[in-house]
C-alpha cells in the first residue's frame, strides 16, 4: 500500500509537471533544469563535484538553463536520496550524481521518478546491484556478470559512465619512474573498484618503465579506509617520506591533504587524481609539490552527455547503458583518462613528446593495460609492500 500511494503521488507530480510544460526544454521559459547531487562535500572540493559542478555551469552558458546543487546533510544512503527527491520536487527533472555512493540513490529512485533523467558518473554496475539486492533482502556474491541488473532496478531513465582509471594510473606510474622516482607509494581511499583499478594501473606503468630502464623500483601500497584526511593519516605519511618514499599517488577524495601536507615538510612529491589538483596543491604546499595528476573526464562526460540527451534528443542512444570511457583518439587531450596538462614533463626522461607516443600506443593497442581486479599484481620489477588499510 506504502508504494502504491508513492506511485500515485509520483503520477501526480508528473502530470502536474506536465500541464506546466515541465521536462527538459518543454518548460514554459524554454530551459533546461538539471541538478547536481554532490557527495558529503560541496562544489570546491578540487574533485567530483566541482569537476561536475564546472560541466554545468558551461553547459547553462551555452544553453539556457537553470542549474542547482544539493548537498546531503550526511555521508548516507538516506540523505542522498532526501537530497534527490528535494531536487525533484523542485521541477529539476535531469539529475546528475558523480561518484559510486550514488548507486544506492539510483537503486532506490528511478522506478519512483520514470519522468526524470539520471545521469551517474562513476557509478558502475555493482554500485546499483548490490543495494538493489539488499534492498530485496538478497545475498550477493559480488560478482555483478551473474546478475542482469534490470531484474533489479528500473534502467529506463539511467545513463552511467565508468572509466578505465587503470590506463590513467598506468600513465602517472610509467610517468613517475621515468622521470626518476625509484621509492612510491600509493594511498588510495578505501578499496573500492575504481581506486583499485588506479592503484592496480600505478603499479602496472611503473613496471613498464622500470624493466625499459632496466631498474628496480620500491613501493608502499596502503588504503586509508577513508576519503579524507586527519592527523593519523599525516602521521603515516611522515613515516612514508622519512624513510626514504619520493613521491606518493594520492588517489581518494580529501586524502589528498595529508599526503601534500607530509610531502610538503620532506621536501617530496605528490600524484593527483581524477582532476588537475595542481593549481590547489602547489598553491597551498608549495610550487611544483604535484608531479602529476591521473585523471578522468568528469567534466567533458557531464558536458557532452547533456549536449547528447537535452539539446541534441538523442536520450536513447544512452539510455539504460553504463559504458566504461577511456582512450578514444591519438591525441592525448580528446580522451576519457589522462595525465594533467601540469604535469612536470622533462626532455630526456619524460617529455611531453613523450606522453603523446605513450597515448598512441595505448590507442593502437601496442600498450595495453589490464582491469582486473581479482588478484593483486605482481610485477617483476616493483618490490611491492602490501601494507592494507592504515585505518
Amino acid at each position: 500500500m506504502k508504494k502504491f500511494l508513492a506511485m500515485l503521488l509520483v503520477l501526480a507530480m508528473a502530470l502536474s509537471l506536465c500541464a506546466c510544460g515541465g521536462g527538459d526544454r518543454d518548460n514554459e521559459d524554454g530551459t533546461y533544469r538539471i541538478a547536481l547531487v554532490t557527495g558529503l562535500n560541496d562544489i570546491t572540493d578540487q574533485s567530483f563535484n566541482q569537476a561536475t559542478w564546472e560541466a554545468l555551469e558551461r553547459f547553462s552558458g551555452e544553453y539556457s538553463s537553470d542549474i542547482k546543487y544539493y548537498m546531503p546533510i550526511s555521508d548516507d544512503n538516506s540523505a542522498r536520496i532526501a537530497a534527490t527527491e528535494r531536487a525533484i520536487a523542485d521541477g529539476y527533472d535531469v539529475i546528475v550524481f558523480p561518484g559510486y555512493t550514488h548507486g544506492a540513490t539510483i537503486a532506490e529512485v528511478s522506478e519512483l521518478y520514470p519522468h526524470v533523467k539520471f545521469i551517474a558518473l562513476d557509478v558502475a554496475k555493482a554500485d546499483i546491484l548490490s543495494a538493489a539486492l539488499a534492498n530485496r533482502g538478497i545475498a550477493y556474491d559480488n560478482n555483478p556478470d551473474n546478475y542482469e541488473l534490470t531484474d533489479y532496478v528500473y534502467m529506463d531513465n539511467v545513463y552511467c559512465a565508468t572509466y578505465q582509471e587503470q590506463i590513467s594510473g598506468y600513465m602517472a606510474g610509467y610517468a613517475a619512474v621515468k622521470l626518476g622516482y625509484t621509492k612510491l607509494g600509493y594511498l588510495g581511499g578505501m578499496a573500492v573498484p575504481s581506486v583499485m583499478r588506479f592503484g592496480y594501473g600505478f603499479i602496472h606503468g611503473a613496471d613498464a618503465a622500470a624493466q625499459e630502464l632496466g631498474i628496480k623500483v620500491e613501493m608502499k601500497y596502503a588504503y586509508a579506509n577513508q576519503f579524507w584526511g586527519d592527523a593519523d593519516i599525516t602521521a603515516v605519511m611522515d613515516t612514508w617520506y622519512g624513510s626514504g618514499t619520493e613521491v606518493v599517488f594520492s588517489c581518494g577524495a580529501a586524502i589528498w591533504t595529508s599526503v601534500a601536507e607530509a610531502a610538503k615538510k620532506a621536501g617530496g612529491k605528490i600524484i593527483g587524481v581524477d582532476v588537475d589538483q595542481a593549481p590547489v596543491i602547489d598553491k597551498d604546499y608549495g610550487a611544483g609539490i604535484t608531479l602529476t595528476s591521473a585523471t578522468k573526464g568528469l567534466a567533458p562526460t557531464t558536458y557532452h552527455t547533456l549536449v547528447e540527451v537535452l539539446v541534441k534528443d538523442n536520450w536513447t542512444a544512452y539510455a539504460g547503458k553504463i559504458e566504461a570511457l577511456g582512450i578514444v583518439s591519438k591525441e592525448p587531450g580528446e580522451n576519457y583518462v589522462q595525465l594533467a596538462e601540469s604535469t612536470l614533463f622533462e626532455e630526456g626522461k619524460f617529455s611531453r613528446e613523450d606522453y603523446v607516443n605513450m597515448v598512441s600506443a595505448l590507442y593502437d593497442g601496442t600498450i595495453t593495460v589490464s582491469g582486473d581486479l581479482s588478484a593483486e599484481p605482481t610485477p617483476a620489477n616493483v618490490d611491492m609492500k602490501w601494507l592494507g588499510n592504515i585505518k
